[in-house]
């Protein structure tokens, strides 16, 4: 009997140390942990406020559209006088306000030209611009006069009696084209959009091989 259990367990541990049917002895997976960045979102340059803001007082070239005239009967105060930009306003190397946008004055005043010399003369504010759907505060006067025919009533007088009446200065008259300064009467901010943030791609460790 004690010859018998002696076999026994010789025999079990023969067979734990036997190795499997496909001679092969598998070992755990050996791989390296994947170490994964944080997200971080991509550096923008801010500028500073001065930079980023257009402020009131900036000049605006602008150009008038249409002719107006003091011996226009047509022409009255409150009328709307058509201009638009003439150079683009820039800021930072962005167009803001570009060439070419409409922008609007109003008359303040009409005097005709008259007897006695009275010269013609008119009298207009800038009043907007138009970017887009939003209007833009201008700022601005211009006006003009014609010549006054004050010599010509003296020397009338002098030789006629009530000749002067009959003179009359001239009208004024701002022609299409003539060049009208005018000036931001807001600040403007400008957003600029933010730059999406870059991918960042971590290597994946590849697999242990299978040990023989």
């Amino acid at each position: 009997m004690a010859f018998s259990g002696i076999a026994l367990v010789a025999l079990a541990a023969a067979q734990a140390a036997a190795p499997t049917s496909s001679g092969v002895q598998w070992k755990p997976l050996q791989t390296q942990p994947v170490q994964v960045q944080p997200a971080t979102s991509q550096a923008v340059i801010i500028s500073s406020p001065a930079e980023s803001v257009l402020r009131a007082g900036t000049e605006v070239p602008l150009r008038m559209l249409e002719t107006v005239n003091s011996n226009n009967r047509s022409l009255r105060e409150g009328a709307r006088v058509r201009l638009e930009v003439a150079q683009p306003i820039m800021l930072g190397g962005a167009v803001v306000i570009p060439a070419g946008s409409p922008a609007t004055a109003e008359i303040t005043e009409v005097r005709r030209k008259g007897m006695w010399g009275k010269s013609g003369r008119i009298e207009a504010r800038v009043l907007n611009v138009r970017v887009g759907d939003r209007l833009i505060r201008l700022s601005g006067t211009f006006d003009d006069k014609g010549v006054t025919g004050t010599a010509g009533v003296v020397t009338s007088i002098a030789l006629v009696p009530l000749a002067g009446f009959f003179v009359t200065g001239t009208s004024a008259n701002i022609p299409a084209g003539s060049g009208v300064k005018a000036f931001l009467d807001e600040d403007l901010r400008i957003a600029v959009a933010p730059a999406a943030p870059a991918p960042i791609l971590a290597p994946v460790a590849a697999p242990a091989p299978l040990a023989q």
